[in-house]
């Protein structure tokens, strides 16, 4: 452990002027940014507000409107002259540090835009019928107050159905229902041809319902998805367990916060979340539902963290490093969106005294920022900045490799404080793009169930501490090293994330197979991007991508004549 404590010497690196636009990047934030986000979040509450006073048959109408306008527009597209197909939705949009560099090759653009309704909530079948634009604060402002959730909710306000199911998403509750994409019961999609599909996991497009996730939507559009609800209570009742040791002692803990050795159910906690704050000190937190009732007994204590005065959730967490263990009840709403306000940990960058008191009571009610607005304010310089001295990166790890991946983190960047969030990854009926180490079942490891096996995410944005120190930081190969170690270790790389990977590598980690012959199935090549283009680093042209898709077809064209 002690040489993980000592800093690596590395050379100063010299200033330059983009630096000194990212120092001062606060002024353009303060008086352009929040403001405007501001508003925007204000007229989509005003959006989402009327949404809910229509009728669900209302909804509805208007859903099968929309999927018909859909369908005509792709049915006027001449695939010869008017390119690829994806949503006109702006590059800048996306919660994402990568930028929509694909969108620059020429494409024939589907308007997307209307779909943003709650269809229907069935309380017979728990389960919700739900348009891909509606956003997690959408929906728990919802069904949280009918003491319902879906059963996995990610924490940004902004993030959408649509990008959870088409990318990823994850929660404290993921290491019982897995991925955002495994509460999933049903998709409806329009293909390239305009065909509208549903999509199960028994029906007749069951392979297509297994590879839509970590697809990036080049597949098909996604109009709707029905996706399982679950009971919930008023408040959550969070534990705060702090930890001491090496960052393998911190994993193990970590491991034992949610995954009893002795494998007993009833100590498993409705929520989970670890955060690492340096190389020897870290915060278990464990949540499981209680009525208003329970929350409010006396001598229990309450935090409302919604409001905007509140220090920030996981510089409160913190406090149980001095304060020893504690106990208190957050509603559950509040709870599913503590990372909001400060955009985990990266406020504190944008806005250096964000955190402060006086600014959280003067001016944390106009907080987050809308990341589109940052991205487009922030012009090529800057992005580009943001690619080499910044890390926004999840890495999904077996939960036996936890402590191997915070000392390689920890070796690479220097980045902290890491989130730390465990998920099921289940064993399907087929294989999709991520599935677990095969054979992980005989070695009965701690989380392990024989038909899932239990994985983390590691949640890496920071500046890294070289260059926080200004020393000479190379974001581009630790990307690299980072992506390599991650194949090596059965580990996986969200796509959203600025990557490094090439093709081949990109396969390495993915198992493509699956998705390539949904794309040859469902008639996308040629006619949607393929995954890796789309999530590759750098700008695509549309003649690069076809002649990519082309190579592919003929391979795959090649292999299936060997087989017959």
């Amino acid at each position: 452990m002690s040489d993980l404590m000592e800093e690596p010497l590395r050379p100063k690196r010299k200033k330059v002027f983009v630096d000194y636009l990212v120092q001062f990047r606060w002024i353009v934030v303060i008086f352009l940014v929040l403001p405007v986000s501001f508003a925007l979040y204000f007229m989509i509450y005003l959006g989402d507000v009327r949404s809910e006073l229509k009728s669900f048959k209302r909804r509805q109408m208007e859903h099968d409107e929309n999927v018909e306008k859909v369908v005509t527009r792709l049915r006027s597209r001449d695939p010869r002259k008017d390119g690829l197909l994806c949503t006109a939705r702006k590059p800048y949009i996306a919660v994402s540090l990568r930028n929509a560099d694909y969108k620059r090759a020429r494409h024939f653009q589907v308007d997307l835009s209307s779909f943003r309704n709650i269809l229907d909530i069935d309380r017979e079948k728990m389960t919700a019928i739900i348009e891909p634009l509606v956003t997690m604060g959408q929906i728990t402002r919802v069904t949280v107050p009918m003491n319902l959730s879906l059963a996995v909710v990610a924490e940004f306000d902004d993030l959408t159905v649509g990008g959870l199911i088409n990318g990823y998403g994850i929660e404290g509750s993921s290491h019982i229902y897995g991925l955002f994409s495994d509460t999933v019961v049903s998709m409806k999609l329009v293909l390239a041809d305009g065909l509208v599909v549903r999509a199960t996991k028994d029906n007749e497009y069951s392979d297509l319902f297994y590879t839509v996730p970590w697809s990036q939507g080049t597949l098909g559009f996604l109009v709707s998805a029905e996706i399982k609800l679950i009971p919930v209570k008023e408040y959550m009742k969070l534990t705060y367990n702090p930890s001491r040791g090496t960052l393998q002692e911190l994993a193990q803990a970590y491991a034992d916060s949610f995954a009893p050795r002795d494998g007993d159910p009833a100590k498993i906690p409705d929520f989970v979340e670890g955060m690492i704050y340096s190389p020897i000190e870290g915060v278990m937190m464990t949540g499981v539902y209680a009525s208003k009732e329970e929350a409010k007994m006396t001598g229990n204590v309450i935090n409302n963290q919604g409001w905007w005065f509140k220090p920030w959730f996981y510089q409160h967490a913190q406090t149980a490093l001095k304060r020893g263990e504690f106990i208190e009840y957050i509603p559950t709403r509040d709870y599913y969106h503590r990372h909001t306000r400060s955009i985990y940990w990266e406020g504190k960058l944008i806005l250096p005294f964000s955190d402060q008191w006086w600014f959280r009571w003067g001016f944390g009610w106009l907080m987050p920022p809308k990341i589109s607005l940052l991205k487009a304010t922030q012009g090529d310089k800057i992005r580009n900045y943001y690619h080499d001295m910044h890390i926004i990166q999840d890495l999904l790890v077996p939960l036996h490799k936890v402590g191997d991946v915070l000392e390689f983190i920890h070796r690479e960047t220097e980045v902290y404080p890491l989130w730390l969030c465990p998920h099921r990854l289940f064993v399907l009926p087929v294989n999709t793009m991520i599935k677990p180490e095969i054979g992980f079942e005989v070695h009965n490891r701690q989380g392990d169930t024989p038909y899932a096996q239990m994985f983390t995410d590691v949640g890496v944005y920071y500046a890294p501490g070289p260059v926080l120190r200004g020393e000479v930081f190379d974001g581009c190969q630790a990307a690299k090293n980072i992506e390599e170690w991650l194949i090596q270790n059965h580990g996986y790389q969200p796509q959203y994330a600025v990557s490094e990977l090439t093709e081949k590598n990109f396969w390495r980690m993915f198992d493509g197979d699956l998705y390539e012959r949904c794309r040859r199935k469902y008639g996308a090549i040629g006619n949607f991007m393929s995954v890796y283009y789309k999530c590759k680093k750098g700008k695509k042209t549309e003649k690069e991508v076809l002649e990519a898709e082309q190579a592919i077809a003929e391979v795959a064209e090649l292999a299936e004549l060997e087989d017959q």
